[in-house]
């Protein structure tokens, strides 16, 4: 019993220590970089033409960028990633920080010369390493600011975190005709005027992102850049779109994710000019999953922005405009209701995008007169799970893509799916080494037929001659016995982390990493959110009323006759059966 106790009281002390938190110093200096805490005394504290807050740090920091190391999905995930190749640890650290974890990256890799551990006693995120307060300050200000204008932006080279920094503390930014010398005296860096910040392949280092694989053996089979697994790809995917520079409608990434105002740069010197365009810090996407977790954990994951809230409800909105929904058509005939839905991708990359772990469904519904559900595709769970999603009750296998559906455990999900060497599913990133599905919703311009491989469509989605272009449209087609009004209700749903996804994480439950997050999101009530949806009524009236047991396909007419025909015959022999009756008993009975 004691032993019992003691190992009891060890994993609880274990457990305990990982949520503790340490007091990120923010204001920290390196030999490239200096922390987001020495920007604020002239980036935040203003305010736009509007009298809106553009405090730059603040708006930053309620981001994923700044998070992107104390998220806790991705410590859990790179856990079970070191976990199943422990063999290849180098390769995983340096290929899951060069993003996540930038500043420590480049400090050591590319400065020192060395390797490092994320976990356990001398990796980055124990307190006492000298790069703790570097690596818990995200995709900083200074990262960001200091990639030069180099001809591997946008390309494969400058893919996966490949960028490179300057080495004379430049900051480039946006507006010329700029005051220099305040940020010389306060910081030591020098602030310069380059296009290159404002354009879309400065953004690709990090989200174009190519990884190697490895087989069943743990043997790596990938040998240049070229041939590894496409992880994410938004930027290629956004340059076959007609928002790229040369499309139809040109918009950047920063378009979107950092909306523009007019607004000063700088609390000092006094007296600057309000500028147009002024890039507003948000870097807003669509993760309010991960947004709610870190707002929810704040104490132990060392969150300290008064801004969640907003960012939260930033992310929610541009979720909400991302894709719209349209119910084409919606008709009863001979009993069969028939509705045709439509849905459009109004982003300038694929929806959902990057991480293979997030989805998009649609949850179609109809309800009578009484509001009793007669049918319904797509529900979720309170889990996360979704009703007669094929991968959430087994995660070796996964939902086609659907054209037409006509039963409920048929469900039309908008994924990426992993498939190893070996064409099985998979969840470990090191083993994906293709897609077995891809039907995420393409930009609008996007042709499947003559886009690059890495950004190619797979699945059942290949040969559905309406999935394409940026939209994409499904028939429901279905049975109804219930006569009246007919309620028809759609719903497109997004989730960050499929409920599949989630399972095969939390088989590695036993490490820290895992075990914190699995008790962070478990007590979280969201898990999915709606992103829009569309309802509309028919009437179904009783001359198109089939029985519910009659085929869809049976012919009103024939089925009127035959219907009459025995009618009469049972009419003639009652009669008949009587006059017997009448005869053999001499009884005077009465056919009325």
């Amino acid at each position: 019993m004691i032993k019992i106790l003691l190992h009891t009281s060890a994993a609880v002390l274990v457990f305990l220590f990982s949520l503790t938190s340490y007091a990120e110093d923010t204001n920290f200096t390196t030999s490239h970089f200096s922390g987001s805490g020495n920007c604020v005394s002239c980036h935040d504290g203003l305010t736009d033409t509007s009298g809106d807050d553009v405090s730059i740090v603040k708006d930053w920091g309620a981001s994923m960028m700044a998070n992107s190391t104390k998220d806790p999905l991705w410590q859990a995930k790179m856990a079970t990633e070191l976990e199943r190749n422990s063999h290849l640890s180098s390769v995983i650290t340096d290929t899951c920080t060069r993003c996540h974890a930038p500043i420590t990256n480049y400090e050591i890799t590319e400065v020192q010369g060395k390797q490092f551990e994320v976990f356990g006693s001398d990796g980055i995120l124990n307190p006492n390493h000298a790069l703790y307060d570097a690596s818990m300050n995200g995709v900083s200000c200074t990262v960001c600011h200091q990639i030069p204008d180099d001809a591997s932006l946008g390309t494969l080279e400058g893919f996966s975190g490949n960028y490179k920094i300057n080495n004379t503390k430049t900051i480039y930014g946006q507006f010329s005709n700029i005051v220099v010398q305040p940020m010389v005296n306060n910081t030591g860096y020098t602030p310069a005027y380059s296009e290159h910040i404002s354009d879309s392949a400065i953004c690709a280092t990090c989200h174009n992102v190519k990884t190697p694989y490895v087989d069943a053996s743990g043997n790596v089979l990938t040998t240049t850049p070229d041939t590894e697994f496409p992880e994410q790809m938004p930027y290629t995917e956004w340059q076959n779109s007609i928002f790229d520079d040369a499309g139809s409608n040109p918009q950047s990434c920063q378009d979107c994710h950092m909306p523009k105002t007019r607004a000063i740069v700088s609390t000092r010197p006094n007296g600057l000019g309000a500028k147009d365009d002024f890039a507003k810090h948000h870097l807003v996407g669509a993760n309010t999953t991960m947004l709610t977790l870190l707002k929810n954990n704040a104490a132990a994951l060392d969150v300290n922005n008064s801004n969640m809230d907003t960012a939260i409800q930033r992310a929610r909105d541009l979720l909400k405009s991302s894709v719209d929904l349209e119910i084409v058509s919606a008709t009863v005939d001979n009993g069969v209701l028939e509705t045709r839905v439509k849905l459009t991708n109004n982003s300038g990359h694929k929806t959902p995008t990057s991480y293979p772990s997030r989805r998009m469904w649609l949850n179609f519904k109809v309800t009578d007169s009484n509001n009793t559900v007669l049918f319904e595709s797509g529900k979720i769970n309170t889990d996360g799970s979704i009703q007669g999603a094929d991968n959430d009750t087994e995660q070796s296998v996964f939902e086609p893509h659907y054209n037409l559906i006509t039963s409920a455990d048929q469900v039309q999900i908008y994924e990426s799916i992993m498939g190893d060497s070996d064409n099985n599913v998979t969840y470990t990133l090191l083993r994906g080494a293709q897609y077995l599905k891809d039907n995420r919703l393409s930009p609008k311009g996007f042709n499947k037929a003559a886009v690059p491989a890495d950004v190619a469509v797979h699945g059942q989605a290949v040969n559905d001659a309406d999935f394409n272009l940026g939209s994409d449209e499904v028939i429901y087609r279905i049975p109804v016995s219930a006569t009246g009004e007919l309620v028809i209700s759609v719903s497109l749903n997004y989730q960050t982390i499929a409920h599949g996804f989630l399972q095969d994480l939390y088989r590695d439950d036993q490490l820290e990493q895992v075990k914190t997050f699995k008790s962070m999101y478990d007590a979280q009530s969201l898990k999915h959110e709606q992103i829009t949806d569309a309802e509309i009524t028919v009437i179904n009236d009783n001359s198109d009323i089939l029985p519910a047991t009659e085929n869809i396909n049976t012919d009103d007419s024939d089925s009127d006759t035959t219907s009459g025909s025995v009618g009469l015959f049972v009419i003639s022999w009652m009669i008949i059966s009587l006059s017997l009756i009448r005869l053999l008993t001499g009884a005077r009975i009465k056919v009325s």
